[in-house]
């Protein structure tokens, strides 16, 4: 895209965009993992301007961070209290050097699906022909809404007319403007400084741009799309909607062109950042967002959300919810596994059902199988962590950090209260508490002596189930359990008849 670049592109995020009904500026809102100014905003950059321009007014300091945040290259312009369009991009080439000269693309914060190819061949188009201006346009079924393009008879662009001050017979034609442009820049400037605001919207239109080249003996070429998703802008929630379903279709499709099996398109929602390797399988009900990043012939899914996660080669991810985290080459992670931000599992290793986990890393070959919470901790290779184990790293006031060794084996039912140490090859048995380090190879247990009361329950629940149950079984009957002698510990009947 070298050959054809244009020296500024200004784009126009002014708008109040009421029909959205929401607190939070039309362009924020979000498909496919960015918003609709971040669309327009990448479109434009990855033309390589000299110069970018973001237009704003409406929530300004929201929209002015946000274009911080996305492209801090941008110059952020401000809108003064002169509506339309055209003093829109009046103010964004105010904002550029007064020397500026070349091709000046004008597009907008509210269209996203335009693509940087598209912008492309409209410079390319409107440089080889030598017009003051060009514009894109598009045959639509049903204009309405739409500004039109009129055409002179021997079928060059004449003008644009807006739906409000168009006629019956301009009403009906079908070719509409885009709103995209591409302006030699001192034709801009001068024109736009003409331009006035006597019209049924009282606003200065930047249609009449074109109608000024024209009375100037300057060419204004039309640059026709038959891709009519680029050119639509998003109005409100139902257009985002359908907009953003539009997007993830063809995100998807590419995906799957590249070598990706994706088993139910319908059902798989993937971000336009995220990349995936070949021969990955994505399951019914996946949703792969932000920045992740899956390997090749990896398993993910079904019924699984990644934010921002890095997926190696052959991991399989199974009704897991998951950001901000890393899972190893041949890993294994769910069913219903949680990984909040910072958990990072091992190649080959395993996190699965029911266990959640955050700011731990797990080592290659570790596994975490069952019913577990795992957080603020480390947990070298080859270790297991027995079910039901809980890693206790908060204490009302700080969090503390708990390390696991190579080759553990730890029991079921343990806590880790941090910060603690368990040392290389060590085990501890199920029900353990673990409140000091462990040495290396040392076998950690806190359990005490297990006492059996015989005859308990005929005695203290009869009549019941259990007790039932316990006779019919040849539990002593209460008779032969009074005074004590069903207690096998040594510990005398009547000394612990309170306890239950």
């Amino acid at each position: 895209m070298s050959e054809h670049r244009p020296t500024a592109v200004i784009v126009l995020a002014a708008g109040e965009g009421t029909r959205m009904k929401s607190a939070r500026p039309k362009v924020l809102h979000r498909i496919a993992g960015r918003s609709l100014l971040g669309h327009a905003i990448a479109a434009a950059r990855a033309l390589g301007p000299d110069h970018l321009a973001v237009v704003v007014r409406h929530q300004r300091d929201l929209v002015a961070a946000h274009v911080s945040e996305v492209a801090p290259d941008a110059v952020v312009a401000d809108q003064d209290e002169v509506k339309g369009t055209g003093r829109a991009a009046e103010c964004g080439l105010d904002a550029l050097p007064t020397d500026l000269s070349g091709t000046v693309l004008v597009t907008y914060g509210d269209v996203p699906m335009l693509e940087a190819a598209s912008l492309h061949s409209l410079v390319a188009a409107h440089e080889r022909s030598g017009s003051a201006v060009s514009v894109i346009t598009a045959h639509v079924p049903d204009p309405t809404g739409y500004g039109r393009i009129l055409r002179d008879a021997d079928g060059a662009v004449a003008g644009i007319v807006e739906q409000k001050d168009a006629d019956e017979a301009q009403r009906a034609i079908t070719e509409i403007n885009s709103g995209i442009y591409a302006f030699d820049a001192q034709v801009l400037r001068e024109a736009l400084d003409r331009v006035g605001t006597d019209n049924a919207q009282g606003e200065k239109y930047l249609t009449d741009v074109l109608g000024l080249a024209r009375e100037g003996g300057r060419l204004v070429s039309a640059h026709m799309l038959d891709d009519l998703w680029q050119t639509e802008g998003v109005n409100d929630r139902v257009q985002l909607a359908r907009l953003g379903a539009e997007l993830n279709r063809r995100i998807v499709e590419k995906h799957m062109r590249a070598g990706v099996t994706v088993v139910d398109p319908a059902t798989t929602w993937i971000d336009v950042e995220v990349s995936i390797g070949a021969d990955t399988t994505v399951l019914p009900n996946t949703q792969l967002l932000g920045a992740t990043t899956i390997g090749a012939d990896a398993t993910i899914g079904p019924d699984t959300t990644l934010t921002d996660m890095e997926v190696a080669d052959g991991a399989s991810v199974v009704r897991t919810h998951g950001s901000l985290s890393v899972i190893g080459e041949g890993a294994s992670v769910g069913p219903y596994a949680y990984l909040r931000p910072g958990s990072e599992l091992g190649a080959k290793g395993k996190i699965g059902t029911f266990v959640e986990t955050k700011n731990a890393t797990i080592g290659d070959g570790s596994k975490v199988p069952h019913l577990t919470y795992v957080g603020d901790a480390t947990i070298g290779t080859g270790s297991n962590i027995g079910a039901s184990s809980v890693f206790v790293n908060y204490d009302g006031v700080t969090k503390s950090h708990t390390t696991i060794g190579d080759h553990c084996r730890l029991g079921s039912d343990n806590m880790y209260v941090a910060p603690v140490t368990v040392g290389d090859g060590a085990y501890s048995a199920a029900g353990t508490v673990i409140r000091k380090d462990v040495p290396a190879g040392a076998l950690a247990l806190n359990v005490g002596t297990q006492r059996n009361v015989e005859g308990w329950v005929p005695r203290r629940r009869p009549g019941t189930a259990a007790a039932d149950a316990a006779l019919a079984a040849g539990a002593p009957a209460p008779e032969a359990a009074a005074g004590g002698e069903g207690a096998t510990d040594g510990t005398t009947e009547s000394a612990r008849e309170a306890r239950p």
